[in-house]
């Protein structure tokens, strides 16, 4: 991706001013540029816990993030590294390192939850940065978890009914989890038995029972993180140097570094590199450079005008400005290949109609491979009307091409019998038998010359043709032709529901299935009333799974009637405009 490696080092996304959060446009033009799927990791956690270091080491350089030495916090608002992704072709590796919260010197929390907020949406893999031990402390310094069914929506409208519910679907949209835990000194053992990473966060993020408030507020940030959050994992770091070489960690070699911790942070980087996945929106459609900077700016935007961002607002933003920019792209196929005919006119109405069809559904083609939730074909219709309206400017040019042709032919034919009659030789003794040889030669050397459809028969023979005939089976050769086009853009729009169906069918699967883990821990654990709201939870997501292709008729049928009711119309116009003598 050669716009990525134009990023030698990072740039700021979001700037955080005094507590207002704005988009540096220089970082969204530079997103807009990569038409590439693309993998976000986002960084977040206390100031001050190394959090930039961890993601130099995912760009593979030694510097470039920069690293603060003392208790002032280095990073404001979030920076952006856009590199090559290292095992995956043709993706790009985006890499979001955001002010560390709790900054004494900031003194505003809910600024903190917004940077996080914004790195929890924008993100395909979330990864919580800490030192020490995941303590309850630890636990509790992430309540900024807690916090984010209040700071984001699903849908645009919901009662307080609908709320609870809605949190429940954060797995099918949120990233995944990653805990890592730097200068850790403990054994990782739990009751004097050896445990993986992954079990150690687990145990700390156990429910307790119990219905008091204390264990109520003792739960909330475990079970957001275990309910939010489709897959969970842990890093824990040894200390990278020795204390005095941790002030120049930055220019250390790696032969100066912690063999264990260098171990670690290998591990660390492949499942990064291995684990994480594309980012997408609601619906499963995967994000670009240029989508991820309309994200960005739609959930700015959104949360500097002190509203909530919503998941379905920004889909539907995305999708009408992702659409617009189908509809011209493909319109463009279809003008440039029609060029190469124009360069020829005149043509027959055969070459010509053949050449649309084919142009069209490549078009249409291109129209769906960057196009995405066109659920009621409008966008599709648009780029039909589009198409036609250009290739009746078509005919009419490839017809007044012909015309000027058949004029020009005949003039020159015509004009050694003109000198002729001028000199009078028509006039003399078996003048008469020499104009009708000289005629016919005439007419049917006329008649020898190719491409000149219509106007020949219109012109010089037009005595001799039936034109209401013509009309007819010319209006049915285009009625066929058109049959042809829409059963096409029929196809391809079957084609296109049925990978976004898959899409979202695999975005459920995910949440199911985390779903069912959670619910398997929560039985274990005896926790059966939780359970058996998991159980509620798992049941309405394969409802939802069974019955998200009922809307095949908004998607595909409107679609199908407006190119029907535009058909009669088209083809009436064409046929009239092929009847008229002059253009």
């Amino acid at each position: 991706m050669s716009n990525a490696r134009l990023m030698p080092s990072p740039i700021c996304l979001v700037e955080n001013v005094n507590g207002s959060l704005s988009i540096r446009k220089d970082a969204i033009e530079f997103l807009s540029r990569i038409n590439e799927p693309v993998v976000v990791v986002s960084v977040v956690g206390l100031y001050r816990t190394g959090k930039s270091y961890l993601m130099n080491r995912l760009a593979g350089q030694q510097s470039g993030f920069a690293l603060g030495n003392t208790i002032e916090s280095k990073t404001k608002g979030i920076w952006m590294w856009c590199v090559p992704h290292p095992y995956k072709e043709g993706h790009t590796l985006v890499l979001l390192d955001t002010e560390g919260l709790g900054d004494v010197d900031k003194g505003d929390s809910k600024n903190d939850s917004w940077i996080f907020c914004l790195a929890v949406l924008l993100s395909s893999t979330l990864v919580y940065n800490s030192r020490g031990t995941i303590d309850n402390n630890a636990v509790e310094n992430l309540h900024y978890v807690a916090e984010l069914a209040d700071n984001i929506k699903i849908r645009s409208t919901e009662t307080a009914d609908e709320e609870e519910d809605e949190n429940s679907k954060f797995v099918q949209f949120f990233p995944s989890f990653i805990w890592v835990v730097r200068d850790f000194t403990l054994e990782l053992e739990i009751d004097g038995k050896k445990v993986t990473e992954d079990k150690y966060l687990e145990f700390a993020l156990q429910l307790k029972k119990g219905v008091s408030q204390k264990i109520n507020n003792y739960n909330l940030p475990r079970q957001c993180i275990r309910n939010y959050f489709p897959s969970r994992n842990c890093f824990v770091f040894p200390s990278p140097a020795s204390p005095e070489n941790m002030k120049r960690l930055e220019s250390l070699q790696e032969r100066d570094l912690v063999p264990d911790f260098l171990e670690v942070t290998s591990r660390f980087c492949n499942h990064i590199f291995y684990n994480s996945v594309v980012k997408t929106v609601k619906g499963g459609h995967r994000v670009t450079g240029k989508l991820l900077g309309h994200l960005a700016e739609i959930y700015v935007d959104t949360i500097s005008s002190g509203k909530v961002p919503c998941l379905d607002n920004a889909v539907i933003a995305l999708a009408k400005l992702e659409n617009q920019t189908a509809v011209q792209e493909a319109l463009k196929v279809y003008q440039s290949g029609m060029e190469k005919v124009k360069s020829k006119f005149p043509v027959g109405v055969d070459d010509i109609s053949s050449e649309h069809q084919r142009f069209s559904s490549l078009a249409t083609s291109q129209f769906m491979k960057r196009s995405f939730k066109d659920e009621k074909g409008e966008y599709v219709k648009k780029l039909s009307e589009d198409i036609d309206m250009y290739y009746v400017g078509l005919l009419q040019e490839n017809e007044m091409a012909s015309d000027r042709k058949c004029k020009d032919l005949l003039k020159n034919l015509y004009s050694d019998m003109n000198k002729q009659l001028q000199e009078g030789k028509y006039s003399q003794c078996g003048g008469y038998e020499l104009y009708c040889k000289d005629r016919d030669a005439i007419v049917e050397q006329y008649r020898r010359e190719p491409n000149k459809e219509e106007k020949e028969r219109r012109g010089l023979l037009e005595q001799k043709c039936k034109e209401e005939e013509e009309k007819r089976i010319e209006s049915e050769r285009m009625l066929q032709a058109e049959k042809e086009r829409q059963e096409d853009r029929i196809r391809q729009m079957e084609e296109k529901f049925n990978q976004e169906l898959e899409q979202q069918k695999q975005e459920m699967d995910r949440a199911i299935a985390s779903k069912v883990k959670e619910q398997e821990e929560m039985l274990k654990k005896g926790f059966s009333e939780k359970a058996e709201l998991l159980n509620e939870e798992i049941t309405n997501l394969k409802k939802e799974k069974e019955n998200s292709g009922g809307f095949m008729k908004e998607y595909v049928m409107p679609l199908l009637g407006a190119v029907t009711e535009m058909l009669p119309a088209v083809l009436n116009y064409r046929v009239l405009m092929k009847g008229l003598k002059k253009v």
